[in-house]
């Protein structure tokens, strides 16, 4: 596995292989990889000639409160997970390589990253779109993986190839959980052991509003003070936002009709959580 620091050194190892007619895959990370970021290695590895990882703790989608300078960066094991998957390149630009002297340009983010964590994290969105375009650019891939667990991103990243005519597939892969419903994520390992128990709540409370839509209600406030009141046995934990949308606009939505996506985002301590779960509204059969 080649380890690839400079991104013209990367562009080089991307169009040396394109030449030779080689499909690239893309996994961008921001490190400390777990199970989930694995999931996505093995989608993409089965599905390309060459598949390269990106891990870059990426400074600019951190707001100046948030935990840029103590996530977690875990480089040897992230490196032996990545020769384990068969990963051919590791690319781990320096955040001047990235943003060198004079970096002027960014990407506005589109409607759909204004709402919930845009809302919430309004420095984010920005970020995530001008290093993920930076990434394609550099590592040109033909297809590339994210996780449903970051939903919102994903539907940034997937407008973003759209509105710029990238020409790049995207795949995003159902989030990994852990036994008890806990969505994988960098962060849990922040989480002291009593506020691990508590964390999958959020999880508990999506699957609540998930099943009163399959029970048969169609009613989004409805729906949403279910998810509300699961999360009241938590007291300790502060609810940032809950939402039932629509799975393409990310909008409010105050009737389901054919299906929704429930959002929720939560802070224990210091560990922010987030989740979502999309849910299809059963067909009648006909007699």
């Amino acid at each position: 596995m080649k380890i690839i620091r400079s991104p013209r050194a990367m562009t080089a190892w991307s169009d040396q292989l394109r030449r030779e007619g080689v499909t690239i895959g893309l996994v961008p990370t921001m490190g400390a990889l777990h199970d989930g970021h694995r999931a996505l290695i093995r989608d993409i590895r089965l599905r390309c000639d060459a598949l390269a990882v990106s891990i870059f703790v990426n400074p600019t989608q951190f707001g100046p409160k948030e935990d840029l300078t103590t996530y977690p960066r875990q480089i040897a094991r992230d490196r032996m997970l990545c020769r384990t998957e068969g990963v051919d390149a590791c690319f781990e630009p320096t955040a001047s390589a990235m943003y060198p002297e004079g970096f002027q340009t960014t990407v506005s983010v589109p409607d759909i990253a204004r709402r919930w964590e845009g809302a919430a994290r309004p420095h984010h969105f920005g970020g995530v779109a001008t290093v993920v375009a930076k990434l394609f650019g550099i590592v040109r891939p033909h297809l590339t993986a994210f996780g449903q667990k970051d939903y919102q991103q994903a539907a940034l990243v997937r407008q973003l190839i759209a509105d710029l005519n990238l020409g790049i597939e995207l795949d995003v892969r159902p989030t990994v959980r852990e036994e008890d419903g806990l969505a994988m994520s960098s962060r849990n390992v922040y989480l002291s052991p009593d506020q691990r128990r508590r964390a999958p709540i959020l999880y508990r409370a999506l699957s609540a509003g998930r099943q009163a839509i399959l029970g048969g209600l169609r009613d989004g406030g409805k729906v949403n003070r279910i998810m509300k009141q699961i999360m009241k046995q938590e007291p300790v934990i502060q609810v940032e936002y809950l939402a039932v949308c629509d799975v393409a606009s990310l909008e409010p939505l105050s009737k389901i009709v054919r299906s929704a996506v429930l959002l929720g985002a939560a802070r224990i301590g210091s560990v922010r959580l987030i989740d979502n779960i999309t849910v299809s509204v059963p067909t009648r059969k006909r007699s």
